[in-house]
């Protein structure tokens, strides 16, 4: 029980206070980096900073999920999404640096957060856990869609990044319901959302 707990204790620590690894290369590294304005790389690197933080919170949400899961095949899967999620943090870490932003101050209350918020999930079942997956996912679609459309045009670099992401969101919302993920009742995603554009709106700037 304890060795447990210290490796989840190391888990939170890694994510938020370290580098992530990633197995993939980076989408978009290869590309010329624009030549954007102080501004436009003000507002590129606060979306990548929004990103960064959604990143943080998967994580989170998948170590409270994974832990309180009953299902072999549901933790497989948590664990697999929780690796791209990984990589997903190295991602966009990196792609804040290169546009001189920093990543969020608030990052351990959203780990903390987001943590309790997959434990209670997991509490309900594997059929609940995994359609809450499903619906993060989809909710976290739908952000990078938005931030798509709001980054400026010439940053090729960034957008690279989202679309990647995205595409790997997709495909573990898919997983979560291939798997049973139930679809949740409309106060439940209602909440998610509310709690989101909290996020958002604060990460923005914070």
């Amino acid at each position: 029980m304890l060795d447990q707990a210290i490796i989840e204790f190391d888990k939170a620590l890694r994510t938020v206070f370290a580098s992530a690894p990633t197995a993939r290369t980076r989408p978009g590294a290869d590309l010329p980096e624009a030549d954007l304005s102080p501004a436009e790389k003000q507002h590129a690197g606060a979306l990548m900073r929004i990103n960064h933080v959604g990143e943080v919170c998967a994580q989170a949400l998948y170590q409270g999920q994974a832990l309180t899961s009953r299902d072999p095949a549901t933790r497989a899967a948590l664990v697999q999404a929780a690796w791209e999620e990984t990589e997903h943090l190295n991602w966009t870490e990196k792609r804040i640096e290169e546009l001189g932003g920093r990543k969020s101050l608030l990052n351990p209350l959203w780990y903390a957060g987001s943590l309790a918020m997959g434990i209670v999930a997991g509490k309900f079942g594997d059929k609940w856990n995994l359609g809450f997956l499903a619906e993060t996912e989809r909710q976290v679609g739908a952000h990078l869609t938005d931030h798509l459309q709001r980054l400026p045009q010439s940053d090729e670099r960034s957008r690279a990044v989202l679309q990647q992401m995205a595409l790997d969101e997709a495909e573990h919302a898919e997983t979560a319901v291939k798997l049973g993920g139930a679809a949740l009742p409309a106060p439940v995603k209602a909440a998610m959302q509310l709690s989101s554009k909290m996020m958002t709106s604060t990460a923005y700037f914070i």
